[in-house]
């Protein structure tokens, strides 16, 4: 059974940077698309980016389009997102799922999730 393990967040300065990073173990990520999604308190969670197995496509959301980079490297078994420019209402949970047919944005197509790392950007 593939787990995931999301870490890196933390407290930012509006403006700042941040490296999240999620970590597979009990499976080879390589056969998995990784989205990375967040949730805010009250709201629905998102998806924000996508890469596939290959890393030869990814997505973003457009709120987040130029700011943040998806990368991932299969040798270390991890995905990362690269957050840039950070503002106060990227402050969520952040979180990074598995699933091995394509990318999706939606939620309910990943079955295997981490459990969440916290970013919080405030002055």
């Amino acid at each position: 059974q593939l787990q995931l393990v999301e870490s890196g967040g933390g407290l930012v300065q509006p403006g700042g940077s941040l490296r999240l990073s999620c970590a597979a173990s009990g499976g080879t990520l390589d056969d998995y698309f990784i989205g990375w999604f967040r949730q805010a308190p009250g709201k629905e969670r998102e998806g924000l980016s996508c890469i596939s197995t290959s890393a030869v496509s990814t997505y973003y959301t457009d709120s987040v389009k130029g700011r943040f980079t998806i990368s991932r490297d299969n040798a270390k078994n991890t995905v990362y997102l690269q957050m840039n420019n950070l503002k106060p209402e990227d402050t969520a949970s952040y979180y990074c799922a598995a699933r091995r047919s394509s990318c999706s944005s939606f939620r309910s197509a990943f079955r295997s999730w981490g459990q969440g790392t916290q970013v919080t950007v405030s002055s």
